[in-house]
């Protein structure tokens, strides 16, 4: 931790969620008064920040000799400023009011001035740098930390290494994050879709699955339940809770500039959102395979299983993305396979999932896996993965519901708070370790065997169950062209080995 030159203690980065209260922002009255009369003021109702004047909600910001804001300011801020000016001109202001601003000219003076005030600037930089690594992919963030590190040395040597090391540990996370980029460019290691390539040459990478069928990598629902538990939070700990708002950025950077933002290869909450895709691709697929409804009814218990073990985990974007699967229609469709299981179980998961009245049920099983998480006392109690889609979509609206603006021009502070909130659950629950042990055979398995597209799929469904009437009839000859006679008869191939390959295990 921190300390200030009389000795005492700075606020210590730490999870987000246990610094929000139910209400927004309360702090002692002096520097809002100082920051009303200066820069235009902050508006208060019941001692409760609502709103105030972009440049006041700056210099709020800024620390002073004896004035530190509140880490949850901190992290609003931070997070809703970029839908106004972008993370470098912040930075510019943050850097100008720290030290220039109160500059006399007296090297003494401003020597100790800086001395005085150098730790809470490096321990604003650091909640800044951990929090929103991503600002500082942009070059010229990068140049205003070196300048500041030098300007801190004119004070402080002690803050100047505190600063280095900050640097340090920055560039080894945005290294971090760089290779996991990468990773999601490779053909193994994404969850993104891939551009489309020739019908016979997807056939050929479909030969490969001869041998092998998620039975017969991991015939354990809550392994596998697990394993599917590691890759969501693997891929839930890259994303930036910038990300969450950037869309809503209507500034757009300057082509003048290079910076590090135009270096990444993809955004990881969309990625994240296509592994969610991929995932109910994979299940539909293994479902469709089989050529025998015994075993496609045995696929279908078995992931139906792995549904409930998720839900039981806290994974409910796993889950969802499991019934997704389930529920497409070269699934749906096949009435023979669904007359050979016990459906009980699967009615049960429909109704947590079941979309009236805005999810209800799914969200009272959130409520309650976060109840859970808040009084853990194991790491796997710990667990909530929500379902992504939906918590974006209640992002979204909170962002179209409320204006960020006021009429008199300030910024909508209560809204960004409640934004703010919400985003700062996701850190905490991003912040877990994942407790199971790492089945490398079947995580690899998930995440790079090659699914059938949904012409492929529907195909494998027809020939799986064949037509019930000549509308469907029509569609298979349809597909049958489309798809070309080798395609066509690798899906026959392939249906075939698959059925053999779970008939083997029984």
């Amino acid at each position: 931790m921190l300390t200030s030159p009389s000795g005492k203690k700075m606020p210590q980065t730490t999870p987000f969620a246990s610094t929000f209260s139910p209400s927004p922002y309360v702090g002692p009255q002096a520097p809002y008064k100082r920051v009303e009369e200066s820069c235009g003021g902050l508006l208060y109702h019941s001692n409760n920040l609502v709103s105030g004047s972009l440049e006041a909600l700056i210099q709020h910001l800024v620390p002073t000799v004896d004035y530190y804001p509140d880490r949850s300011y901190i992290f609003t801020f931070l997070l809703s400023s970029r839908l106004f000016l972008h993370p470098f001109e912040l930075m510019s202001r943050v850097c100008y009011l720290c030290v220039e601003h109160h500059r006399v000219g007296d090297p003494q003076i401003d020597k100790k001035r800086i001395r005085d005030i150098a730790p809470k600037i490096v321990q604003l930089l650091t909640e800044w740098t951990e929090t929103f690594p991503h600002d500082f992919r942009d070059e010229r963030m990068m140049r205003s930390l070196k300048e500041m590190t030098h300007r801190l040395a004119f004070g402080d040597e002690l803050s100047r290494r505190a600063m280095q090391r900050l640097i340090q540990r920055l560039l080894r996370k945005l290294t971090i994050l760089g290779q996991y980029e990468e990773t999601l460019a490779t053909p193994t290691g994404t969850p993104t879709t891939r551009p489309e390539k020739p019908a016979a040459l997807k056939a050929k990478q479909h030969v490969a699955r001869r041998e092998e069928c998620v039975l017969t990598v991991c015939d354990d629902p809550f392994i596998l339940a697990q394993q599917l538990t590691h890759i969501e939070m693997d891929r839930l700990s890259y994303i930036g809770p910038e990300e969450f708002v950037q869309a809503f950025v209507q500034i757009q950077p300057s082509g003048s500039h290079k910076n590090f933002f135009s270096k990444r290869r993809g955004n990881n909450l969309e990625a994240y959102v296509e592994w969610f895709n991929r995932l109910s691709y994979l299940v539909a697929t293994e479902i469709c395979l089989p050529v025998k409804k015994k075993n496609r009814a045995r696929v279908l218990e078995f992931f139906i299983d792995v549904a409930r073990e998720c839900f039981n985990i806290g994974n409910f974007n796993s889950m969802m993305a499991i019934i997704t699967g389930m529920n497409m229609n070269p699934v749906s469709r096949l009435k023979k396979t669904w007359g050979k299981i016990n459906t009980d179980k699967f009615e049960i998961l429909e109704h947590q999932v079941d979309p009236s009245n805005n999810f209800c049920n799914y969200r009272t099983a959130l409520r309650g896996a976060r109840q859970r998480s808040s009084t853990a006392h194991t790491a796997r109690e710990k667990i909530v993965i929500p379902f992504f889609s939906l918590f974006i979509k209640d992002i979204y609206f909170l962002n179209e519901s409320c204006a960020s603006r006021l009429s008199n021009g300030h910024v909508n502070f209560e809204k960004f708070w409640e934004l703010a909130k919400q985003v700062s659950e996701f850190l905490a629950w991003r912040h877990v370790i994942c407790p199971f042990e790492r089945n490398r055979t079947t995580l690899q398995y998930l995440i790079s065997v090659s699914i059938f597209t949904e012409e492929e799929l529907q195909l494998a469904s027809y020939e799986s169950e064949g037509p019930e009437n000549s509308v469907e009839r029509d569609t298979r000859r349809s597909l049958r062209w489309s798809l070309a006679p080798e395609t066509f008869c690798t899906v026959e191939r392939k249906v075939s080995a698959q059925n053999w390959c779970i008939g083997s295990m029984f």
